[in-house]
């Protein structure tokens, strides 16, 4: 049995992630981490939840739990996963990251620490997402730039970075497939008087509203007709789902980053 710890365990994700190791005949929750001074910090985890005890307590002490752990799965916030992907790698902890948000800098601490570390960050955890992916940069690459891409996203009110860091998936694979990097032709929404579409942009739109779980559409815009490609999640649960995957599959694989294309085998080949 794979054993697994679980930062920020009072969180949607990480109450979803806990009932996905417990529910998993290959893994066991081996610790629930919350930041110092939650009021979950120090109490019974299946009582914070609302059922009954089960011996194990929340615990804000890091360092005891990745010791007690051979994997850490990780949706927190930029600074938290920085922070931890070090630790985790001096430890030989593997570290699947869900965490969206991060800057250059972020990206650039992270790599590193796959010098030494086994690291699988995704900004969506999904097998229908990450085939969405493959498939955008292959439509990309065959339409070429006399079609336009958008990419529309959609989430809850609560989500607190845009684009998604699906939609920046999406958007990479886009650039990819025609070649360039995304940084040189993303335009992140309008307003007011822009002036035209510039030629090659690929742009990005996020909608933020109510109880969306994360809706995704590429379209690519020519003359005369349109491509659509579309993925809606309605069930959180899979993306707790694939990141225990990440998690299993980590523990047979030497130090790098990889990403959820690597874990479902769908890494583009040549």
């Amino acid at each position: 049995m794979v054993r697994i710890a679980v930062m920020g365990a009072s969180g949607r994700m990480g109450q979803m992630l806990v009932a996905t190791v417990d529910a998993s005949d290959q893994a066991t929750l081996s610790a629930a981490v919350e930041r110092e001074g939650h009021g979950w910090v120090g109490r019974d985890l299946g009582a914070a939840m609302g059922g009954t005890s089960r011996g194990l307590v929340v615990t804000d002490d890091l360092g005891a739990a990745l010791a007690a752990c051979d994997a850490v799965i990780d949706f927190t916030t930029p600074a938290v996963s920085v922070a931890l992907v070090q630790q985790a790698a001096a430890g030989g902890v593997a570290h699947v990251i869900g965490t969206t948000g991060f800057s250059d800098a972020d990206l650039a601490a992270i790599a590193s620490a796959g010098a030494t570390g086994r690291i699988v960050r995704a900004g969506n955890m999904s097998l229908g997402v990450n085939l969405l992916v493959s498939l955008t940069q292959q439509v990309a690459a065959a339409l070429g730039e006399g079609f336009d891409i958008e990419i529309v996203e959609a989430h809850h009110r609560h989500k607190v970075d845009a684009p998604s860091g699906t939609a920046l998936m999406l958007g990479d694979a886009a650039a990819a497939g025609r070649g360039v990097r995304l940084g040189e032709v993303a335009d992140r929404g309008r307003d007011g008087i822009t002036g035209a579409r510039a030629e090659g942009a690929i742009g990005f739109h996020a909608i933020r509203g109510g109880d969306y779980v994360g809706e995704h559409d590429v379209i690519f815009a020519g003359p005369g007709e349109r491509v659509v490609l579309r993925h809606v999640a309605s069930d959180r649960a899979l993306f707790a789902r694939g990141a225990l995957r990440a998690a299993l599959w980590l523990q047979d694989r030497g130090p790098g980053e990889y990403a959820m294309l690597d874990v479902l085998g769908l890494t583009p080949r040549g």
